[in-house]
């Protein structure tokens, strides 16, 4: 091979390896930004709470979902929001969406029927927040404190932003995702891909 050839090659190497370096040093920050804000509670006073919706089963919620509407309760009753707005759509052959699972379990446990909102369309997150913010348009409400599990915190505050609503981040403490270290790591992991993969969505426009 020529000093040239040689050359050529050892460019190559390096740019590989810088771009290499980055993905990781981006992984990183990501995973550090998505750590910390499942830790951080910013709730404060808004127009609604936005529980994400999670797993339900014949209109049942299971484990997930029940944390994050235990928690939005306790916000309600302390005079955070006025209402609670449930998301979540349904998975084929469900005879309820997620947001009536949520809706259903609050109103038994003693939330009133008027200040709760299903809103069961969208079978991902992004369409779920869609979905809200655009009920938040329809009804001139302008801020949220969105309930979630805390490593979902970031792009789902993230999307809701982008969507033209102000977002506050209050995440569970409670429930299987943070059950245990190797639990939160995988959560983390996930988190981290799917909001990088979001961001990169938007700017490819």
């Amino acid at each position: 091979m020529t000093t040239r050839g040689h050359a050529i090659v050892r460019a190559v190497r390096a740019l590989l390896v810088g771009v290499l370096l980055l993905a990781v040093v981006v992984l990183a920050v990501t995973a550090v930004r998505v750590v910390r804000q499942g830790r951080s509670d910013d709730a404060r006073q808004a127009d609604a709470i936005v529980v994400l919706g999670a797993a339900q089963f014949d209109g049942r919620p299971q484990e997930y979902l029940v944390a994050r509407l235990q928690h939005a309760q306790d916000l309600y009753e302390s005079g955070t929001a006025p209402r609670i707005v449930t998301l979540g759509g349904k998975q084929p052959g469900d005879r309820f969406t997620e947001g009536q699972a949520g809706r259903a379990w609050l109103v038994d446990h003693g939330v009133p029927a008027s200040d709760v909102v299903a809103v069961g369309e969208g079978n991902d997150t992004l369409e779920s927040i869609q979905a809200a913010a655009e009920l938040f348009d329809r009804k001139g409400w302008h801020d949220a404190v969105v309930v979630t599990d805390p490593w979902h915190e970031l792009r789902s505050t993230t999307m809701l932003r982008d969507a033209g609503v102000t977002a506050y981040g209050s995440p569970t403490s409670t429930g299987p995702s943070v059950a245990g270290l190797g639990v939160k790591v995988r959560y983390v992991g996930r988190e981290t891909v799917a909001y990088l993969a979001y961001e990169l969505s938007r700017w490819l426009g």
